[in-house]
Protein backbone atom coordinates (compact mmCIF):
# COMPACT_ATOMS: atom_id res chain seq x y z
CA UNK A 1 0.00 0.00 0.00
CA UNK A 2 2.70 2.75 1.15
CA UNK A 3 4.43 1.50 -2.45
CA UNK A 4 1.33 1.98 -4.57
CA UNK A 5 0.80 5.43 -2.84
CA UNK A 6 4.66 6.52 -3.48
CA UNK A 7 4.00 5.89 -6.86
CA UNK A 8 0.39 8.01 -7.29
CA UNK A 9 2.24 10.71 -5.29
CA UNK A 10 5.16 10.58 -7.55
CA UNK A 11 3.23 10.97 -10.65
CA UNK A 12 0.94 13.49 -8.99
CA UNK A 13 3.98 15.51 -8.36
CA UNK A 14 5.70 14.94 -11.28
CA UNK A 15 2.52 16.27 -13.05
CA UNK A 16 2.97 19.65 -10.46
CA UNK A 17 6.56 20.39 -11.33
CA UNK A 18 6.18 20.15 -15.03
CA UNK A 19 3.00 22.52 -15.30
CA UNK A 20 4.15 24.68 -12.69
CA UNK A 21 6.93 25.96 -14.30
CA UNK A 22 5.24 26.11 -17.25
CA UNK A 23 2.19 28.24 -15.72
CA UNK A 24 0.71 30.86 -17.88
CA UNK A 25 1.25 34.18 -17.71
CA UNK A 26 -1.01 36.48 -15.36
CA UNK A 27 -5.13 36.85 -16.36
CA UNK A 28 -6.22 40.66 -16.69
CA UNK A 29 -9.51 41.20 -17.55
CA UNK A 30 -9.14 44.98 -18.16
CA UNK A 31 -6.18 44.62 -20.51
CA UNK A 32 -7.05 48.00 -21.77
CA UNK A 33 -6.66 49.60 -18.30
CA UNK A 34 -3.14 49.11 -18.47
CA UNK A 35 -1.33 47.30 -21.62
CA UNK A 36 1.45 47.93 -20.03
CA UNK A 37 1.42 44.71 -17.90
CA UNK A 38 1.45 41.99 -21.05
CA UNK A 39 3.18 44.62 -23.93
CA UNK A 40 6.19 47.35 -22.50
CA UNK A 41 6.20 48.95 -25.84
CA UNK A 42 2.52 50.41 -24.09
CA UNK A 43 4.85 52.14 -21.35
CA UNK A 44 4.48 55.92 -21.64
CA UNK A 45 2.18 55.82 -24.47
CA UNK A 46 -0.46 58.11 -23.93
CA UNK A 47 2.37 60.32 -22.05
CA UNK A 48 0.43 60.73 -18.68
CA UNK A 49 2.62 59.38 -15.25
CA UNK A 50 0.41 56.70 -14.22
CA UNK A 51 0.32 54.52 -10.96
CA UNK A 52 -2.30 51.66 -11.05
CA UNK A 53 -3.03 49.03 -8.71
CA UNK A 54 -4.89 45.56 -9.76
CA UNK A 55 -6.47 43.03 -7.40
CA UNK A 56 -7.83 40.17 -9.41
CA UNK A 57 -9.64 36.98 -6.81
CA UNK A 58 -10.14 34.03 -9.17
CA UNK A 59 -13.26 31.45 -8.47
CA UNK A 60 -13.78 33.23 -5.17
CA UNK A 61 -15.41 30.63 -2.23
CA UNK A 62 -13.02 28.19 -3.77
CA UNK A 63 -10.11 27.31 -1.61
CA UNK A 64 -6.38 27.80 -2.80
CA UNK A 65 -8.19 29.65 -6.28
CA UNK A 66 -6.17 31.41 -8.21
CA UNK A 67 -5.17 35.40 -7.25
CA UNK A 68 -3.02 38.14 -8.57
CA UNK A 69 -2.23 41.31 -7.07
CA UNK A 70 0.05 43.92 -9.47
CA UNK A 71 1.27 47.69 -9.03
CA UNK A 72 2.97 49.31 -11.72
CA UNK A 73 3.81 52.57 -12.63
CA UNK A 74 4.91 54.25 -16.26
CA UNK A 75 5.94 57.67 -17.84
CA UNK A 76 6.86 59.18 -20.84
CA UNK A 77 10.16 61.24 -20.69
CA UNK A 78 9.62 65.03 -22.30
CA UNK A 79 12.26 66.22 -23.97
CA UNK A 80 11.67 70.08 -22.74
CA UNK A 81 8.51 71.74 -20.50
CA UNK A 82 6.40 74.17 -21.67
CA UNK A 83 8.73 77.50 -21.18
CA UNK A 84 8.25 80.69 -21.65
CA UNK A 85 11.88 81.74 -23.35
CA UNK A 86 12.74 85.77 -23.39
CA UNK A 87 14.78 86.68 -26.36
CA UNK A 88 14.22 90.54 -25.82
CA UNK A 89 13.45 92.63 -23.47
CA UNK A 90 10.05 93.15 -24.37
CA UNK A 91 9.69 89.82 -26.12
CA UNK A 92 9.25 86.43 -24.78
CA UNK A 93 9.20 83.01 -27.70
CA UNK A 94 6.86 80.86 -26.00
CA UNK A 95 7.50 76.80 -26.74
CA UNK A 96 4.87 73.83 -26.21
CA UNK A 97 6.42 70.59 -24.88
CA UNK A 98 7.88 68.71 -27.54
CA UNK A 99 7.25 64.73 -27.62
CA UNK A 100 9.81 62.35 -25.98
CA UNK A 101 10.51 59.05 -27.35
CA UNK A 102 11.66 57.18 -24.55
CA UNK A 103 8.66 55.52 -22.09
CA UNK A 104 9.68 53.55 -18.67
CA UNK A 105 7.54 51.25 -16.35
CA UNK A 106 8.00 49.32 -13.48
CA UNK A 107 5.92 46.49 -12.70
CA UNK A 108 5.63 44.43 -9.12
CA UNK A 109 3.51 41.66 -8.94
CA UNK A 110 2.74 38.19 -6.88
CA UNK A 111 0.38 35.48 -8.31
CA UNK A 112 -0.68 32.56 -6.83
CA UNK A 113 -2.46 29.69 -8.01
CA UNK A 114 -3.18 27.03 -5.35
CA UNK A 115 0.20 25.64 -4.17
CA UNK A 116 2.04 27.60 -6.44
CA UNK A 117 3.15 31.36 -6.02
CA UNK A 118 5.05 33.87 -8.09
CA UNK A 119 6.05 36.85 -6.73
CA UNK A 120 8.39 39.25 -8.84
CA UNK A 121 9.28 42.82 -10.67
CA UNK A 122 8.98 43.84 -14.13
CA UNK A 123 11.22 46.97 -15.72
CA UNK A 124 10.13 48.36 -19.12
CA UNK A 125 12.17 50.25 -21.54
CA UNK A 126 10.06 51.66 -24.56
CA UNK A 127 11.00 53.71 -27.53
CA UNK A 128 8.00 55.68 -29.59
CA UNK A 129 8.87 56.27 -33.01
CA UNK A 130 6.79 58.93 -35.03
CA UNK A 131 5.29 57.87 -38.24
CA UNK A 132 3.99 61.02 -39.68
CA UNK A 133 0.79 63.15 -37.98
CA UNK A 134 -2.35 61.89 -37.80
CA UNK A 135 -3.65 65.25 -37.53
CA UNK A 136 -2.87 68.81 -36.37
CA UNK A 137 -2.61 67.63 -32.62
CA UNK A 138 -1.80 64.63 -32.92
CA UNK A 139 0.89 61.90 -34.39
CA UNK A 140 1.13 58.20 -35.16
CA UNK A 141 3.71 56.02 -33.35
CA UNK A 142 5.68 53.33 -34.16
CA UNK A 143 6.59 51.90 -30.80
CA UNK A 144 8.60 49.10 -29.60
CA UNK A 145 9.74 47.50 -25.79
CA UNK A 146 11.79 45.76 -23.87
CA UNK A 147 11.24 44.79 -20.29
CA UNK A 148 13.72 42.93 -17.79
CA UNK A 149 11.52 40.57 -15.34
CA UNK A 150 12.94 38.54 -12.46
CA UNK A 151 10.47 36.43 -10.32
CA UNK A 152 10.95 33.90 -7.58
CA UNK A 153 8.54 30.58 -8.14
CA UNK A 154 7.60 28.75 -4.96
CA UNK A 155 5.80 25.93 -4.18
CA UNK A 156 4.19 25.54 -1.27
CA UNK A 157 4.02 21.25 0.13
CA UNK A 158 3.08 22.66 4.11
CA UNK A 159 -0.45 21.07 3.37
CA UNK A 160 -0.05 18.34 0.63
CA UNK A 161 -0.26 14.86 2.09
CA UNK A 162 2.48 12.77 0.82
CA UNK A 163 5.47 10.02 1.95
CA UNK A 164 8.36 12.21 3.66
CA UNK A 165 10.73 9.04 2.68
CA UNK A 166 9.59 9.91 -0.93
CA UNK A 167 13.21 10.55 -2.90
CA UNK A 168 11.37 12.58 -5.77
CA UNK A 169 9.43 15.15 -2.59
CA UNK A 170 13.03 15.55 -0.70
CA UNK A 171 15.00 16.80 -3.80
CA UNK A 172 12.68 18.46 -5.55
CA UNK A 173 13.33 22.26 -5.22
CA UNK A 174 10.58 24.00 -4.03
CA UNK A 175 11.78 27.81 -4.57
CA UNK A 176 13.40 29.16 -7.73
CA UNK A 177 14.72 32.23 -8.49
CA UNK A 178 14.01 33.34 -12.77
CA UNK A 179 15.40 36.40 -14.73
CA UNK A 180 13.99 36.29 -18.11
CA UNK A 181 13.34 39.17 -20.97
CA UNK A 182 9.69 39.98 -22.27
CA UNK A 183 9.48 42.19 -25.67
CA UNK A 184 6.63 43.88 -26.86
CA UNK A 185 5.86 45.89 -30.36
CA UNK A 186 2.82 48.60 -31.27
CA UNK A 187 1.49 50.85 -33.96
CA UNK A 188 -1.02 53.73 -32.58
CA UNK A 189 -2.86 56.23 -34.32
CA UNK A 190 -5.62 58.41 -32.74
CA UNK A 191 -8.25 55.87 -33.66
CA UNK A 192 -6.65 52.52 -33.14
CA UNK A 193 -3.97 50.69 -32.23
CA UNK A 194 -2.20 46.99 -32.29
CA UNK A 195 0.23 45.17 -31.11
CA UNK A 196 1.97 42.02 -30.63
CA UNK A 197 4.23 41.14 -27.33
CA UNK A 198 6.06 37.54 -26.36
CA UNK A 199 7.08 36.74 -22.63
CA UNK A 200 9.93 34.53 -21.06
CA UNK A 201 12.05 34.42 -24.43
CA UNK A 202 15.19 32.19 -22.59
CA UNK A 203 12.46 30.12 -21.67
CA UNK A 204 13.69 30.30 -18.10
CA UNK A 205 17.29 29.18 -19.33
CA UNK A 206 18.98 31.33 -16.30
CA UNK A 207 16.98 29.94 -13.86
CA UNK A 208 18.78 30.01 -10.54
CA UNK A 209 18.66 26.65 -8.41
CA UNK A 210 20.30 23.48 -6.78
CA UNK A 211 18.60 21.09 -9.37
CA UNK A 212 17.63 22.37 -12.76
CA UNK A 213 16.63 19.04 -14.75
CA UNK A 214 13.66 18.92 -16.13
CA UNK A 215 12.56 22.30 -15.85
CA UNK A 216 11.70 24.67 -18.85
CA UNK A 217 9.25 27.91 -18.53
CA UNK A 218 7.16 28.39 -22.03
CA UNK A 219 6.84 31.45 -23.78
CA UNK A 220 3.65 33.16 -24.00
CA UNK A 221 2.55 35.45 -26.92
CA UNK A 222 -0.49 38.36 -27.03
CA UNK A 223 -1.88 40.02 -29.82
CA UNK A 224 -4.23 43.13 -28.96
CA UNK A 225 -6.09 45.78 -30.88
CA UNK A 226 -8.56 48.04 -30.38
CA UNK A 227 -10.40 50.27 -32.82
CA UNK A 228 -12.87 53.51 -31.63
CA UNK A 229 -16.23 54.76 -33.41
CA UNK A 230 -17.33 57.66 -32.23
CA UNK A 231 -21.21 57.45 -32.19
CA UNK A 232 -22.30 61.52 -31.40
CA UNK A 233 -20.64 64.14 -29.63
CA UNK A 234 -20.65 62.82 -26.11
CA UNK A 235 -20.59 58.79 -26.78
CA UNK A 236 -18.20 56.51 -28.29
CA UNK A 237 -17.89 52.80 -28.87
CA UNK A 238 -13.92 51.03 -28.36
CA UNK A 239 -14.01 47.13 -29.69
CA UNK A 240 -11.17 45.55 -28.68
CA UNK A 241 -9.79 41.84 -28.91
CA UNK A 242 -6.85 39.95 -27.30
CA UNK A 243 -5.45 36.85 -28.49
CA UNK A 244 -2.96 34.89 -26.03
CA UNK A 245 -1.23 31.63 -26.49
CA UNK A 246 1.73 29.87 -25.28
CA UNK A 247 4.71 27.11 -27.14
CA UNK A 248 1.96 24.64 -26.43
CA UNK A 249 -0.08 26.81 -28.79
CA UNK A 250 -3.14 23.96 -29.43
CA UNK A 251 -3.74 23.33 -25.88
CA UNK A 252 -3.71 27.16 -24.58
CA UNK A 253 -4.98 29.43 -27.05
CA UNK A 254 -7.49 31.86 -25.75
CA UNK A 255 -9.45 34.84 -27.28
CA UNK A 256 -11.00 37.79 -25.50
CA UNK A 257 -13.66 39.36 -27.41
CA UNK A 258 -14.46 43.24 -25.81
CA UNK A 259 -17.02 45.82 -26.48
CA UNK A 260 -17.02 49.00 -24.35
CA UNK A 261 -18.94 52.16 -24.32
CA UNK A 262 -18.13 55.90 -23.14
CA UNK A 263 -20.07 58.62 -22.26
CA UNK A 264 -17.85 61.77 -22.54
CA UNK A 265 -14.82 59.37 -21.49
CA UNK A 266 -15.42 59.78 -17.80
CA UNK A 267 -18.23 56.83 -17.64
CA UNK A 268 -17.77 53.63 -19.48
CA UNK A 269 -20.00 50.19 -19.77
CA UNK A 270 -18.52 46.87 -21.21
CA UNK A 271 -18.90 43.18 -21.75
CA UNK A 272 -16.61 40.75 -22.95
CA UNK A 273 -16.44 36.76 -24.32
CA UNK A 274 -13.64 34.81 -22.93
CA UNK A 275 -13.36 31.74 -25.54
CA UNK A 276 -14.38 28.31 -23.61
CA UNK A 277 -13.91 30.25 -20.16
CA UNK A 278 -16.37 33.45 -19.36
CA UNK A 279 -18.59 36.30 -19.93
CA UNK A 280 -17.10 39.35 -18.12
CA UNK A 281 -18.99 42.07 -17.62
CA UNK A 282 -17.42 45.62 -16.36
CA UNK A 283 -17.75 49.09 -15.58
CA UNK A 284 -16.13 52.28 -14.83
CA UNK A 285 -15.70 55.97 -14.05
CA UNK A 286 -13.06 58.66 -13.77
CA UNK A 287 -13.33 61.61 -10.90
CA UNK A 288 -10.53 64.28 -11.49
CA UNK A 289 -6.62 62.06 -12.32
CA UNK A 290 -8.51 59.19 -10.95
CA UNK A 291 -9.40 56.00 -12.76
CA UNK A 292 -11.99 53.21 -11.15
CA UNK A 293 -12.83 50.07 -12.59
CA UNK A 294 -14.72 46.52 -11.76
CA UNK A 295 -14.81 43.44 -13.84
CA UNK A 296 -17.31 40.61 -12.75
CA UNK A 297 -16.17 37.33 -14.72
CA UNK A 298 -19.18 34.81 -14.86
CA UNK A 299 -17.50 31.36 -15.55
CA UNK A 300 -18.94 29.08 -18.16
CA UNK A 301 -17.18 25.95 -17.41
CA UNK A 302 -18.79 23.17 -14.46
CA UNK A 303 -16.33 25.32 -11.83
CA UNK A 304 -19.31 28.20 -11.91
CA UNK A 305 -21.39 25.90 -9.55
CA UNK A 306 -18.22 26.52 -6.96
CA UNK A 307 -17.67 29.66 -6.83
CA UNK A 308 -18.85 33.12 -6.69
CA UNK A 309 -17.10 33.89 -9.70
CA UNK A 310 -14.36 36.26 -10.57
CA UNK A 311 -13.78 40.10 -9.45
CA UNK A 312 -10.95 42.06 -10.36
CA UNK A 313 -10.83 45.36 -9.40
CA UNK A 314 -8.53 48.55 -10.91
CA UNK A 315 -7.69 52.05 -9.66
CA UNK A 316 -5.34 54.28 -11.84
CA UNK A 317 -4.04 57.58 -10.88
CA UNK A 318 -2.89 59.80 -14.07
CA UNK A 319 -0.70 62.78 -13.50
CA UNK A 320 0.06 65.48 -16.12
CA UNK A 321 -3.35 66.03 -17.60
CA UNK A 322 -2.67 69.26 -19.64
CA UNK A 323 -3.39 69.99 -22.71
CA UNK A 324 -0.50 71.96 -23.58
CA UNK A 325 2.17 69.92 -22.44
CA UNK A 326 0.39 66.64 -23.97
CA UNK A 327 -0.83 68.21 -27.19
CA UNK A 328 1.52 66.36 -29.10
CA UNK A 329 -0.06 62.66 -28.08
CA UNK A 330 -2.94 60.50 -28.99
CA UNK A 331 -6.00 60.51 -26.86
CA UNK A 332 -5.92 56.65 -26.86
Amino acid sequence: MRSLRSILTAIAFSFIIGTAFAQPFPMYSQYLMNGFLINPSLAGRDGYTTVNLTVREQWVGMSGSPSTYAASFQTRILKDSYISRSTHVRKKLVKPTKGGRVGLGGYVFNDNNGIMHRTGIQAAYAYHLALGQADRLTTNYLSFGLALTAYQFYVNTDNLIYDHNDPLMNTFDRSVFIPDFNFGTSFSTPKYYIGFSMSNLLRGSLLIADTTAGRKELGNYFLTGAIKFPISENWLIEPSVLFKSSDMFFKTFQADFTSRIYYKNDYWLGVSYRTSDAIIVMAGFKYDHFYFAYALDLTLTDIRGQSYGTHELTLAFKFGENARRYRWLNAF
